[in-house]
């Protein structure tokens, strides 16, 4: 728990029927809203924002959003977000925070679905990289400076390898809310991402060490200094990615897909993912709960090994402890790091594991891991469909190939990968895989064990001559 003695502020609130509860049910803690926690005071568990959904005016029909379309120039009724403050209403709406999230796209796509072994029109891809800093992580951290502003915090931290120190460092910037501390491993984040955090004007610390060891840092740091916590074990920012889902429902006009394939890092996005759907099959706005399927690159791939390998489940509320502590003890021991090009899911101890397990339970949920070679594939595929992602984001295509191929995802199917970020938040590997110069190949991509580019697009290299430009052209069949 964060120090409330540096950070808690005399603040105006208007009451509202929600409070935080702990996840194990067997424990099942409750505290105030404005009570700054990332774990439960009892069992040091997670904790879930809860609404008395009885005291509040809940939608009969998941198309009362549709009316807010006509209200745009209200910027609540703009950001994809508040749009569905009526599902995550901790905080009256004019306190709340925007910067227009959420004005993303649900995209067929045929050439992906052919790719993936899916009919062409099952596939849909939710490209979260048109939000302000690029990635999905707005919609989360729009909840949680709204937080943040609600208990009078002035000073956030994050530690990151790379999106949600972009997000934090723009909304700060731009609310002027609080200012940004970020915590970043050594060379363990994308220039795309980290120039992000710099231009904002974000206190930027980089330790020598790997994301897992940021994230140990930056929790020591904000007990120390008081500062609000805004890394997906805060339970706000799970809040606003949820909205992730209602913005998939509302594109399939209200209608549930069979399955959602998304990567997994820190399991922020499955975890959040799970709650929004158990929420709204609980208050009847849609008839069943899709499957989710969580993807693992190889080189981080804690979630796959505890879950499919080693048998570990939510168990409704009683996960094998025991299980995890064996597993984080061994890795400790042999002294394994994440490693993979997906620099966004490239951690080994996710904070969210807990939640994310729960969340396969409640979903029907598998785990899959894909090779960074398999994943860089994928992406080329969804580039040449016309989108683009970066490296993490094709983690679900990729995935979904696989789950296909296994017959665990049919083919007729309709099914939903979220793209996470935009495709210039990491070019160098996209530049690496498409380009002709065999060194500099090896040396962003061979070292991670990457052997060949199946579908590369070399840029053609001519004499500065119009006769041989031509040439090249028309060989091309361009």
């Amino acid at each position: 728990m964060l120090r409330n003695k540096y950070i808690i502020k005399q603040v105006e609130y208007r009451p509202t029927p929600a409070f935080q509860r702990c996840i194990i049910p067997g424990c099942g803690a409750t505290y105030p809203l404005e009570e700054i926690r990332t774990a439960c005071a009892s069992c040091g568990s997670l904790l879930d924002v809860e609404y008395e959904w009885d005291r509040l005016r809940v939608p009969g029909s998941l198309t009362f959003f549709e009316e807010k379309w006509g209200r745009r120039a209200d910027p609540f009724c703009f950001s994809g977000v508040w749009r569905f403050h009526e599902l995550l209403p901790f905080a009256p709406l004019e306190r709340c925070v925007t910067l227009g999230e959420g004005q993303t796209l649900l995209q067929p796509s045929e050439g992906v679905a052919r790719y993936a072994g899916v009919r062409p029109g099952r596939l849909f891809l939710q490209y979260e990289g048109l939000n302000p800093s690029g990635s999905f992580k707005d919609n989360g951290m729009a909840a949680a400076l709204t937080h943040a502003r609600l208990v009078g915090a002035d000073r956030a931290a994050c530690a990151s390898t790379g999106n949600t120190s972009a997000s934090l460092a723009l909304y700060s910037a731009f609310t002027r809310a609080v200012r940004a501390v970020i915590f970043i491993g050594s060379g363990k984040i994308a220039y795309g991402k980290l120039s992000q955090a710099l231009d904002y004007g974000a206190l930027t610390v980089q330790i020598r060490g790997d994301f897992d060891d940021a994230m140990a840092r930056v929790q020591e740091v904000c007990r120390e200094l008081g500062i609000y916590l805004v890394n997906s074990v805060n339970p706000f920012r799970l809040e606003g990615q949820k909205t992730i889902m209602y913005r998939v429902l509302e594109g399939l006009r209200w209608e549930v897909p069979d399955w959602v394939i998304v990567p997994g890092g820190n399991l922020g996005n499955s975890s959040a993912f799970g709650k929004a759907f158990y929420e709204l099959h609980a208050l009847g706005l849609i008839p069943r709960i899709p499957r989710l399927a969580v993807i693992n690159a190889t080189g981080a791939n804690t979630l796959y090994e505890l879950v499919e390998k080693q048998g570990l489940h939510w168990n409704q509320g009683n996960p094998d402890r025991a299980l995890i502590d064996r597993y984080f003890g061994e890795m400790d021991a042999h002294g394994r790091r994440a490693s993979t090009i997906a620099s966004a899911i490239e951690i080994n101890r996710p904070v969210n594991l807990l939640k994310c397990i729960r969340a396969l339970e409640w979903c029907d949920g598998v785990v899959c891991e894909v090779t960074d070679e398999e994943i860089l594939d994928a992406k080329a595929q969804v580039g040449a469909g016309g989108l683009g992602c970066e490296p993490a984001s094709a983690a679900s295509v990729a995935g979904l190939r696989k789950l296909v191929g296994g017959c665990i995802v049919g083919a007729d199917q309709r099914v939903v990968c979220v793209l996470t970020g935009h495709p210039l938040k990491d070019p160098t590997a996209t530049v690496a895989y498409h380009s002709a110069d065999p060194e500099q190949f090896d040396q962003v991509l061979g070292a991670r064990g990457v052997r060949q580019a199946e579908f590369a697009n070399h840029p053609v290299v001519v004499d500065n001559d119009l006769d041989a430009i031509i040439k090249a052209i028309q060989t091309s069949g361009a």
